[in-house]
């Protein structure tokens, strides 16, 4: 693969193929491509939305094109899944958002750190499950690490029944202020 194809990570870009239904409700592919991933605005990452839901439950019957949903780091109300390439020697902002959110570290390694400063390594092939805990994410290699966060809305935290304030990274750093961040 040559470089202009590669993601802004260095990664080679993500296929994504949409299936759905024809006139007469059989299962058919609405749509296929391949795309690279996207520096965000913090410098830190490079991302790339695959599909996002509006709703919770999701509605199969909701024919927009997912990818083309607004959404910051989460959609309220909805799910999103996203690609996430984490650059070498990167490190989000600490941050709490009211979803449950699975990540799926497909390359590389990442370090997933808890507000108390208690740190685990995530390795390739492990699975993060995020239940609206205050973390940061770092990587502390000097290789791109890709990771797949599906997010799902959930009602925040409640601490001896008051929720938890949500601080998403847009709210806590200004760098944040693209999609997905």
């Amino acid at each position: 693969m040559s470089e202009e194809h590669l993601s802004d990570s260095g990664l080679p870009p993500v296929q994504r193929v949409v299936t759905g239904h024809d006139e007469s409700g059989r299962a058919r592919f609405r749509s296929e491509d391949v795309s690279p991933t996207r520096l965000v605005a913090s410098g830190d990452a490079a991302m790339l939305t695959i599909w996002t839901t509006a709703t919770v439950p999701a509605d199969n019957n909701d024919e927009t094109e997912g990818r083309e949903r607004p959404t910051g780091t989460t959609l309220n109300g909805g799910s999103v899944i996203r690609i996430c390439d984490m650059l070498p020697n990167a490190e989000s902002p600490m941050h709490r958002t009211n979803s449950i959110d699975y990540g799926i570290v497909l390359k590389g390694e990442v370090e997933l750190e808890l507000e108390d400063g208690v740190k685990k390594t995530i390795r390739e092939g492990g699975v993060i499950v995020q239940r609206g805990t205050n973390h940061l994410w770092r990587n502390v290699t000097s290789e791109p690490c890709r990771i797949a966060f599906i997010l799902i809305e959930a009602p925040a935290y409640l601490h001896e029944g008051v929720p938890l304030d949500e601080a998403k990274p847009e709210q806590v750093d200004r760098r944040y202020d693209g999609p997905g961040s």
